[in-house]
């Protein structure tokens, strides 16, 4: 069946897309709320931070408990808490009770309760489609991400402008239909499973050391990580620029909406550059991309010019998060998938609530254009680490290099699986080749 005729897919798919169009309609209105209210930048960095934060502290246990516990029940429980935390600003906002603590601790509750329910949606929907449409799926869900990014933000800055609880009321009924959906998949989002033994304490660190194994993929998740603190140190540097400048909310909506535009087409070109690109090209050369483009901000303040940026730096980041999508879904059993997913995205987000502080902190002292050559400084590291890596040089030399596509989705032979069986098997990673358990642990290196 086409995914497009698949019901509990689009239904998943659709709860899932109101929910990160509010999640970015938010993202932009809580920094924007605070430095229209207040003019400071860093109490703005301090709720951006504050929203930043559960990826560093909460996706580890968040994990954990997506692999042991009902991943559908848990979405549900995720929908009603950041229906009632955006309500909750909506109705202070409202009232004009900005207070900056309240935000801090909103933000900090909505990411929390979004990280398990994106953790539980990635794990589900490789029960919901066929083997041979995972990658076609994976790229869709990706799309949407970037196409959140495309109407959320712009739509927040309207929203923000137009009246300023207006962009949590919307998040709020987001919530609404995305719960609405949920009750209505019929299939689980999970394989029958036993009660798993163990402690919380105990999975976390198995999942910690499955993906440490894997040494490509935590050396660019390592690169990755540095690179999402610097974005985020960005968008703040774009919002006092339009700001100094004389630039509205609505403006800096309609600019990081063009971001959107950028990171959509770089996820629907993923599928193509799967087929054409191998492994190690594909990141150095994003890297290179941005290093490139990133330094150009500090030296316009143009808004379109501005965007291009934006839109550019966002279509590497939508080609980069298909191809690691594709190829950690790929390597990872099901039983394991909420704590890995856990892990890379920790390792690959933990230390955004760093770049959203530390960009406060060098605009209030150090101005715009040093912050942004800065920035441009660390990103040109990143590119000599990756050509210098032992990982990245080692993968060219490894069966996972190879174009993707042509091992999986519409080049593989009828009937082969595009992701792990889930019980045993041979995985091949950058460090070799390892026989798993049922439970996805490793036996011994062959």
């Amino acid at each position: 069946m086409p995914l497009r005729r698949n019901r509990d897919f689009l239904l998943l798919w659709a709860g899932a897309a109101g929910t990160m169009v509010g999640a970015r309609i938010t993202s932009i209105a809580y920094p924007m709320l605070v430095l229209w209210y207040t003019g400071s930048a860093g109490n703005a960095g301090l709720v951006g931070a504050a929203a930043l934060l559960p990826h560093l502290l909460v996706q580890l246990p968040a994990g954990a408990f997506v692999d042991r516990w009902d991943r559908r029940r848990m979405m549900i429980l995720c929908d009603l808490g950041c229906l009632l935390a955006t309500g909750s600003v909506a109705v202070a906002v409202l009232l004009d009770r900005v207070w900056v603590p309240q935000l801090m601790v909103v933000a900090f509750v909505q990411t929390s309760l979004s990280v398990f329910y994106q953790l539980a949606e990635r794990a589900a929907v490789r029960h919901l489609v066929p083997v041979e449409q995972l990658p076609s799926a994976l790229t869709q869900n990706e799309t949407r991400g970037r196409a959140a990014v495309l109407v959320g933000q712009p739509v927040g800055g309207l929203l923000f402008t137009l009246a300023r609880w207006a962009p949590f009321l919307f998040t709020t009924l987001a919530h609404l239909g995305s719960l609405v959906a949920l009750l209505l998949i019929r299939r689980p989002f999970q394989q029958p499973r036993a009660t798993r033994p163990g402690t919380v304490r105990a999975d976390i660190a198995e999942g910690v050391a499955w993906l440490w194994q894997q040494r490509f993929l935590r050396t660019v998740l390592g690169f990755v990580a540095i690179s999402n603190a610097v974005f985020q140190a960005l968008t703040l540097v774009l919002m006092v620029t339009i700001r100094n400048g004389g630039g509205s909310a609505a403006l800096v909506g309609a600019v990081i909406g063009a971001s959107g535009v950028g990171g959509m087409l770089g996820a629907l070109s993923g599928m193509w550059w799967l087929r054409r690109a191998t492994l190690r090209t594909l990141v150095v050369g994003g890297l290179a991309a941005w290093a490139v483009t990133v330094p150009l901000m500090a030296f316009t303040t143009d808004p379109v010019s501005l965007a291009v940026i934006f839109a550019v730096n966002s279509y590497v980041g939508g080609l980069f998060n298909v191809v690691g999508g594709v190829y950690l879904v790929r390597i990872t059993p099901d039983p394991m998938m909420g704590r890995v997913g856990a892990v890379a995205t920790l390792l690959a987000s933990g230390a955004n609530f760093l770049g959203a502080l530390g960009g406060g902190v060098l605009l209030g002292g150090a101005g715009v254009r040093v912050t942004v050559l800065g920035l441009s400084a660390v990103m040109a590291s990143l590119v000599l680490l990756a050509v210098a890596s032992p990982a990245v040089r080692g993968i060219a030399r490894s069966p996972d290099n190879a174009r993707m596509v042509r091992r999986l989705g519409r080049h593989a032979a009828p009937g082969r699986n595009i992701v792990p069986p889930a019980a045993g098997g041979l995985w091949l990673t950058g460090a070799g080749a390892a026989v798993q358990r049922p439970d996805g642990r490793s036996i011994e290196k062959v």
